[in-house]
């Protein structure tokens, strides 16, 4: 439920952003050192990090035959891809 809401925020901030017309520097300019921002967006990240692994290691395993291990393994690894390059970005549009 937490990743729903995120995205329908999401989603929202788009649209007004799209809507207003805000160039790329002026939706920067308006998210530096907006800490409220950065934690949103770091909690939509973590959602994503929790919740794309748990579906990537189903696909593994049904769709290309891998062994359980292997599956969650990889999944677990590319969630902390997830995480550390997720965090990274939100860090760089805050500060």
């Amino acid at each position: 439920m937490v990743l729903a809401l995120c995205v329908i925020v999401h989603l929202g901030v788009i649209m007004y952003a799209v809507r207003g017309g805000l160039s790329a520097a002026e939706i920067l300019g308006r998210t530096q050192g907006n800490w409220g921002l950065g934690a949103f967006y770091a909690l939509f990240v973590l959602a994503c990090a929790v919740h794309v692994p748990v579906g990537m290691a189903n696909i593994a395993r049904e769709w290309w035959g891998w062994g359980e291990a292997v599956a969650l393994w990889l999944s677990r690894l590319f969630a902390l891809l997830l995480l550390v390059t997720g965090l990274r970005a939100v860090w760089g549009v805050v500060t």
